[in-house]
């Protein structure tokens, strides 16, 4: 149940690539990652100035995450709804492979990635924090975005959610809020971290159920809060009740800059590990950022357009909408207006979504070719658009109100219309035979 268990399982099917040529962790990491962008799953063996081998690309394709969930594309919807309504608390061990190495901070030790050119720092980009209320009641385990200060100092990006408040209640009776940031870890983990629950319901607990019951948790040495036992690093911190420092800029999902904002310091108190182990880095705007963002909003839509049309067939909230703004959906539409049904369920489902499509169960949802000639033939803009002005959209969206978040909202039914005979709308198919399907790969193989 550990990140090292999956990049192997990964290697005995062929889906790992080693980087064995000398890599800088300021620049050369990201380049190499971009460029295998939402391809293998990423070992990086020779990392200049550090021991420490370096993963990426570990959530980097669906299909990699289906096999880390055992779950297939025609149910991780289900998989993951199924986990977040039935959360079991972990079991607790005192002792874990990640308590190999106990020792001082000295984040300089890390190789944390520089990634962009315009970069503030070095940051963190795929560690898990968790977290408890003063009273130890409530834990919320999140992923947050880490900017290197110095040797043990960061600045931790906090957005208006469960880690926020827990910050917030803290606060309010002048105490630091106490956090472990988890480093390495199985994708299970990761996607339970992203996933969106109710304030009060433990990420680890929904991870637990993913992972079938085997998640093991252990008690921090220097704060009250909880790691995985099975975690390749571990930092133990506070987040200060009183400090901020100015945070950023960074590249974000959209793959432009986000803003610079004063947001609180953490200060790293220590530091577990294992003997040997290997960091997982995540690039910023990538489609393992994308995928674990956006899945758990695919699900949520998925459940909400269910909920106002019989059959959804597929969502997908695309790579050219960042994963995150734009969302494609297929159902099976049985009257008139179900599609704009689907549309309005989508924009309540995923408050960030800009522009939605719905398109019928014909239409590949992946195949954006298809969803164009969808749109180009079913699709009608004085009947089948709507607009939705000054609605609460995503201040990610470099065109949105930064401060609000303020964005007109955009949704296309490329639906074909009932009214009309089906043959209309139906692409022409031409007969072919295994012969002719042989002489056209032969063709194929001889031209490549």
């Amino acid at each position: 149940m550990s990140l090292r268990e999956f990049v192997e399982e990964m290697e005995e099917k062929g889906g790992v690539a080693h980087v064995k040529a000398q890599v800088s962790p300021s620049y050369e990491i990201s380049s190499v990652m971009k460029s295998f962008d939402g391809g293998p799953l990423l070992v990086f063996d020779n990392v200049k100035g550090y021991r420490t081998k370096v993963v990426a690309n570990v959530c980097g394709t669906r299909e990699r995450i289906c096999s880390a969930l055992n779950a297939n594309p025609e149910n991780l919807y289900k998989r993951l709804l199924d986990a977040w309504r039935s959360p079991t608390p972990a079991k607790v061990v005192k002792e874990g492979p990640v308590k190999e190495v106990v020792e001082k901070a000295d984040l300089s030790k890390i190789p944390i990635l520089r990634h962009f050119e315009k970069d503030a720092a070095p940051y963190i980009t795929s560690g898990i924090v968790s977290a408890r209320n003063p009273d130890g009641k409530t834990e919320n385990v999140s992923i947050h975005r880490l900017m290197i200060v110095d040797k043990n100092r960061l600045a931790i990006r906090l957005v208006p959610r469960h880690l926020f408040k827990l910050w917030s209640m803290a606060k309010e009776e002048v105490k630091d809020l106490e956090v472990a940031i988890s480093i390495g870890l199985h994708p299970a983990l990761l996607m339970a971290a992203t996933s969106v629950l109710p304030f009060g319901v433990s990420e680890f607990s929904v991870a637990n159920v993913l992972l079938k019951g085997g998640l093991r948790l252990i008690k921090c040495e220097n704060v009250n809060a909880y790691a995985p036992a099975d975690a390749e690093l571990v930092l133990e911190g506070t987040i200060l009740a009183e400090k901020e420092i100015l945070e950023g800029p960074l590249v974000d999902i959209t793959g432009t800059y986000d803003v610079q904002r004063s947001q609180p310091l953490v200060k790293i108190t220590g530091i577990m590990h294992r003997e040997d182990y290997i960091y997982h880095a995540l690039l910023p705007s990538g489609t393992e950022h994308r995928l674990l963002m956006g899945l758990p909003h695919e699900t949520m839509i998925w459940e909400a357009v269910a909920n106002v049309v019989p059959v959804v067939r597929a969502v997908n909230l695309s790579a050219g909408g960042c994963g995150w703004l734009h969302a494609i959906i297929s159902i099976e539409k049985q009257t008139e207006g179900d599609g704009k049904n689907a549309l309005m369920a989508a924009f309540a489902a995923h408050s960030s979504l800009k522009h939605a499509v719905v398109v019928d169960t014909d239409i590949d949802v992946f195949n954006l070719e298809n969803v164009e000639w969808a749109i180009a033939t079913r699709f009608q803009a004085n009947e089948d658009l709507i607009i939705i002005p000054n609605a609460r959209g995503s201040t990610l969206d470099p065109s949105a109100d930064q401060e609000t978040g303020s964005t007109t909202k955009l949704g296309i039914d490329a639906t074909r219309p009932l009214t009309k005979p089906i043959n209309k709308f139906t692409r022409a198919k031409i007969p072919t035979s295994e012969r002719i399907e042989r002489i056209i790969g032969e063709i194929k193989r001889s031209t490549c």
